[in-house]
């Protein structure tokens, strides 16, 4: 039972990753590294052809080694929290506004505190 609700996480983290390729907002690489987690438990056919995988293979393996970000991939995550930040500062009203407005700053200086790869 264990090992089918990780197959199934794995599947669910891959698809929001693949669906990041192509929706700017919604990050790829953390979705892939989540699926990498629950396809080690799962299967180890599919974490290997993630960790073989030309583009998200080295991000895996940074992370799981040294729980290091790319510098593009730091840039990237900053400028979508700083997006998302403005974005309801100018269309939410107060207070709805101060829930995104926190997230990025929270999420952001834990992003920019990680070792850099």
């Amino acid at each position: 039972m264990r090992q089918a609700l990780y197959l199934t996480g794995g599947f669910v983290a891959l698809a929001l990753g693949a669906l990041g390729i192509f929706l700017p907002l919604l990050p790829t690489v953390p979705f892939m590294i989540l699926a990498a987690f629950f396809f080690a438990r799962s299967s180890p056919a599919l974490e290997a052809r993630l960790l073989d995988h030309q583009h998200f293979g080295p991000h895996i393996r940074r992370w799981r080694e040294r729980g290091a970000i790319s510098r593009r991939g730091k840039r990237a995550a900053l400028a979508a929290f700083a997006f998302s930040a403005l974005l309801a500062l100018f269309l939410a009203p107060f207070p709805w506004f101060l829930a995104p407005l926190t997230a990025a700053l929270i999420g952001g200086t834990w992003i920019w505190t990680r070792p850099e790869a």
